[in-house]
């Protein structure tokens, strides 16, 4: 009886321990996996990999690729480009808790993307905010880009917000709009390399339609119609602490890259394409921007704001195919 029992303890005994080496596998198994989504960075491509490169660099920080992938990225790739979108790290798809925001940790990424992908050079089509990241990666690359191309791209970024602050202030004069006059007088006292500061001065952009098209045409509603219904649209995920977390984590956080961008014109090609209504730039920041990539290489399309792959899509596609082949 006694060695039956001690037998019988023994099986439990194996059991158990069994069980412990299930349980401590799946765990492993369980944070790896967590730690392999956390730190992947989404992208996708278009098109066949023998033709030219395109990357598309979005805006933020806190932004996506997902509306452009949603109305342009097939179509590009429909004139016979390679073209890749992604998310960087901590924004839209790419969720990583850990990210930094920081330009050093986008270049990096970015230098991966090319890995992934195995592209020796490709072209930067650079959005917004994206339009600083794709400038210093070029900056520090200038061996793998063939073309960088500023699409409605920050360049200047204390001149953008001194003229959203300077128009919008006539904006409310005319109206005699105290209360929103003295919201500008408080915007103007903050840090002016601060989240709020740059926040604020993006939601008064926002609020007197400086990022959206006069007229749009049927073809940019249905665009963004069809945008909005897609599984895009429900991707779009919008992480609201990457700004703070870029201002905290990055000195670069306002900075004028325009000579950067005068050293590069002589290592790679440059082109520049904005929307005549992108009402956060100022002429003479357009002049200063045509006069470094020269007139040839700059395109100001009319009836068109920000957004410039949807409220013109067809003369923004048609212009990128002509600069890149």
């Amino acid at each position: 009886m006694k060695y039956k029992i001690q037998l019988k303890i023994l099986h439990i005994n194996n059991f158990f321990n069994k069980m412990t080496k299930i349980i401590l596998i799946l765990l492993v198994l369980f944070f790896f996996s967590v730690d392999a989504q956390t730190s992947t960075v989404y992208s996708k491509s278009y098109g066949k990999n023998t033709n030219p490169a395109i990357i598309f660099i979005h805006g933020g920080p806190s932004g996506n690729a997902t509306l452009f992938e949603a109305t342009t990225a097939q179509k590009l790739a429909d004139k016979s480009f390679y073209v890749i979108a992604y998310d960087r790290r901590g924004e839209g798809r790419s969720i990583d808790s850990a990210a930094t925001f920081t330009y050093e940790e986008a270049i990096r990424d970015l230098n991966q993307i090319y890995k992934l992908y195995n592209i020796k050079k490709a072209s930067l089509i650079a959005h917004s905010f994206g339009g600083l990241v794709g400038t210093i990666f070029t900056e520090q690359n200038p061996e793998k880009v063939n073309a960088l191309v500023l699409a409605g791209a920050l360049f200047s970024q204390q001149e953008t917000y001194d003229h959203i602050l300077s128009t919008t202030k006539i904006i409310y004069q005319k109206q005699n709009d105290s209360l929103m006059l003295s919201k500008i007088a408080e915007i103007e006292s903050l840090d002016k390399n601060s989240a709020a500061y740059r926040k604020q001065c993006f939601e008064l952009a926002g609020q007197n339609n400086y990022f959206k098209m006069p007229s749009p045409t049927t073809e940019a509603n249905n665009l963004r119609n069809d945008y909005e219904r897609s599984d895009f649209f429900k991707n779009n995920i919008r992480n609201t602490q990457a700004p703070i977390l870029f201002y905290k984590n990055e000195i670069r956080n306002n900075i004028d890259t325009k000579p950067i961008l005068k050293k590069l014109k002589n290592q790679v090609k440059l082109f520049a394409i904005y929307g005549k209504q992108d009402s956060i730039f100022s002429e003479k920041q357009l002049n200063d921007l045509q006069k470094i990539v020269t007139k040839k290489n700059f395109k100001i399309i009319e009836n068109c704001s920000h957004y410039l792959f949807v409220d013109q899509q067809e003369i923004f596609n048609n212009t990128i195919e002509k600069w890149l082949k």
